[in-house]
């Protein structure tokens, strides 16, 4: 059995620390291969792998014990609950890991990928780009199967011929740009709005014709203030909520 081990992080000092351990830690147990270990590292090794303090790691295990997605016993340790799965609302507080997390734990089918001229609702984020590299992927709940959601996503050629789309059946686009490409990701703007479902999305999410759905668009640049890609997602709309937390500082 592989032993699980979490992903790295750059800490942003702008948002609690233990809110960005916790989505941190949230995706890499939803996106862990079958095989790996359920049993997680200690405490202190945790602490010290993200660079936080003990009661830091302590409070973002909480969060992740009240959300069921962990268990902890006394002097045996702390588990990963086998039947862990991605639970919706949740609280985003702007971290590019919230984001990873909130979409990891599904399996995800790439539908296609290749170069298409710029969509013209799409033509303000990539001034003088012809062509852009497009991806639609089908995301089903990991344990029924059932379809979720559907995403098309239009990435800047240079930056997509770094990509490798069997990257995209294992982890999320952001995780894909900012982990493996090298992308350095600046900021995300994101859009939620109600649609009804057309055709190819009725037909994708075995939904029926015009009923309700949670359309997402998600902006993202890099430090030069590009726009590497735009996702276009569509949810069904008796499976999602989405929740935004503003906390004073």
């Amino acid at each position: 059995m592989t032993a699980f081990a979490p992903d790295s992080l750059v800490l942003n000092r702008k948002l609690p620390l233990w809110y960005q351990v916790s989505q941190s830690l949230r995706a890499s147990i939803l996106g862990r291969t079958p095989d790996a270990s359920l049993r997680l590292p200690t405490e202190e090794q945790l602490a010290t792998h993200y660079g936080v303090s003990v009661l830091t790691m302590r409070q973002a295990l909480k969060e992740l014990e009240e959300e069921g997605l962990i268990s902890r016993h006394r002097r045996r340790g702390t588990f990963i609950e086998p039947g862990a799965r991605r639970s919706a609302p949740r609280r985003l507080l702007g971290s590019i890991d919230a984001i990873v997390a909130q979409q990891s734990g599904e399996r995800t089918t790439v539908l296609g990928h290749g170069a298409t001229p710029v969509p013209g609702e799409l033509a303000e984020h990539f001034p003088g780009v012809a062509e852009v590299v497009a991806y639609r992927r089908l995301r089903r709940d990991g344990e029924t199967g059932e379809p979720t959601n559907w995403a098309e996503n239009a990435v800047r050629p240079d930056v997509a011929a770094k990509l490798d789309p069997a990257d995209l059946e294992r982890w999320p686009m952001t995780k894909v740009l900012r982990d493996v490409v090298g992308v350095r990701i600046s900021r995300i703007t994101d859009t939620v709005e109600a649609r009804l479902a057309d055709p190819e999305t009725a037909s994708l999410l075995e939904v029926p014709l015009l009923s309700p759905i949670l359309h997402y668009t998600g902006v993202t640049y890099d430090e030069d203030g590009r726009v590497v890609d735009v996702a276009r997602i569509r949810y069904r709309g008796d499976r999602f909520s989405f929740t935004v937390t503003v906390e004073a500082q």
